[in-house]
């Protein structure tokens, strides 16, 4: 199943959306009342420590939005012999979670112009990130929402599973 940037995919409830679309369904929920709540990233192998945030993210709003970046850019940012698993089920994973409602992969290295669009009441990040550091950060205070911090569980790592598995299988 491919998953192209304009391409909607539903998920039994759950739907992994094309940009227009998650605008449009926003707008929607802000008009019914509900408090947005957007977090992201690669997601690449997905383990406990990304589902303890994305539950933490979740209590935080009536809905939680996940971005994840697309083939092309965790290429970029994380070197050539990543993602793990390819863009489309890094989101069918992360959209047939409870605390997952919606899913958006964007192709650019940060998720600033996604953010600035979408405008969530509620910016999540983990703990690791300082503020100064959180891209979409002042657009999301400047219209008024909020950005929080959760932190990270530190014993859960994709890199350090993935080091961990070249280690034992070399």
């Amino acid at each position: 199943m491919g998953c192209g940037a304009e391409e909607n995919i539903l998920m039994g409830e759950k739907q992994i959306l094309a940009v227009d679309e998650l605008l449009r369904v926003a707008a929607q929920l802000r008009a019914e009342g509900k408090t947005l709540v957007f977090t992201n990233g690669c997601f690449d192998i997905l383990h406990p420590g990304h589902v303890r945030y994305l539950e933490r993210a979740r209590e935080l709003g009536d809905l939680l939005v996940v971005g994840v970046n697309s083939d092309r850019s965790v290429r970029e940012l994380k070197g050539a012999s990543r993602p793990i698993f390819p863009q489309a089920e890094r989101a069918e994973i992360l959209a047939a979670l409870a605390s997952v409602d919606y899913v958006i992969i964007f192709d650019e290295l940060t998720p600033q112009t996604l953010i600035a669009r979408l405008l969530p009441h509620v910016l999540v990040k983990g703990g690791d990130w300082e503020p100064d550091e959180i891209v979409g950060r002042e657009e999301v205070e400047a219209a008024g929402g909020k950005v929080i911090r959760i932190d990270p569980h530190e014993d859960h790592s994709t890199t350090r599973i993935l080091e961990t598995v070249v280690r034992n299988f070399s």
